[in-house]
């Protein structure tokens, strides 16, 4: 076996390895390094033993300390609860109409209330309450479905919208593919769109959608496409729309209807909660007294 081979320039062994003669040298692992290391081994071994680890599928090795996040979480959250209760009380006896009236409550419900809001609602409505255009109304304008006094607010909050609770609100507009005939649709279509056209007015009692819609969707947007708010009926004749204001879209929406479905959160959420998220919902600039 041939002795090691020393590097003139470094003085340092070589480990005999060369590509296209530059020779790697054998240079060790400084002690302090090595050390450090080996102290992290010995934390990582300790930590181990001391807080939860070995998790399986059944179970976890709760460690010697015996911590948990998830108790420090709960006592937090049972803290600000208990820091929170006489303000959350006086938000269930405050009648709804009379909460923004007091500025204390006004605060603490509107600040929860789009914390809660943003945790519960803002993965359909956004971040904001701007909605998502052909999925999800808006909640910051003054188009309002059901109704946006702070009561309707409520409302809707407790039992949704087509939901599976008893008390959800519900509305059902037909299935018009099934009855009128396409040229009949794309007429209705072109009516609607004009009842939110003002240079229109003139001349919309004239259109041949006009005696279709007055038969057909009148009894529930009515006369004048303003709404029905007992029952769901979203108002026509402004410029604010959910599927899209285009002849295609429209035709689209009274062919074969979409209908949005909003879950019940009065067995999610305590009165409290739900109250702040109307509190807030109310005063984001669409809100009705």
């Amino acid at each position: 076996m041939a002795a090691p081979e020393r590097d003139d320039l470094t003085g340092r062994y070589t480990t005999g390895h060369e590509w296209d003669g530059i020779k790697e040298l054998s240079t060790p692992i400084p002690g302090w390094w090595v050390g450090v290391f080996l102290i992290s081994i010995a934390v990582a071994l300790l930590y181990m033993v001391l807080y939860p680890s070995f998790a399986s599928t059944e179970r976890y090795y709760e460690g010697a300390l015996k911590y948990s996040s998830t108790e420090e979480l709960r006592k937090e959250v049972v803290a600000a609860r208990a820091a929170q209760a006489p303000m959350r009380n006086a938000l269930v006896e405050t009648p709804l109409e009379e909460i923004e009236a007091d500025d204390a409550l006004r605060r603490f419900a509107t600040t929860g209330g789009q914390a809660a809001f943003n945790e519960n609602c803002a993965a359909c409505h956004g971040v904001g309450a701007g909605g998502q255009i052909g999925q999800f109304p808006a909640l910051v304008d003054d188009d309002w479905i059901w109704g946006g006094r702070i009561a309707d607010i409520r409302q809707t909050i407790l039992y949704g919208i087509r939901s599976a609770h008893p008390d959800t609100r519900q509305s059902l507009m037909p299935v018009f593919g099934q009855i009128l005939t396409p040229e009949q649709i794309s007429q209705t279509a072109a009516y609607v769109k004009a009842l939110s056209d003002p240079a229109a007015d003139a001349t919309r009692s004239a259109m041949p959608g006009a005696p279709l819609f007055a038969a057909n969707c009148a009894s529930c947007h009515g006369a004048e496409g303003q709404g029905g708010r007992d029952f769901g009926a979203p108002r026509l004749n402004d410029a604010i729309w959910l599927y899209g204001s285009s002849q295609e879209a429209i035709e689209r929406q009274i062919a074969n209807p979409r209908m949005g479905v909003m879950p019940a959160f009065g067995d999610r959420l305590d009165e409290s909660t739900v109250r702040m998220i109307a509190v807030y919902v109310h005063t984001l600039g669409g809100g009705e007294k």
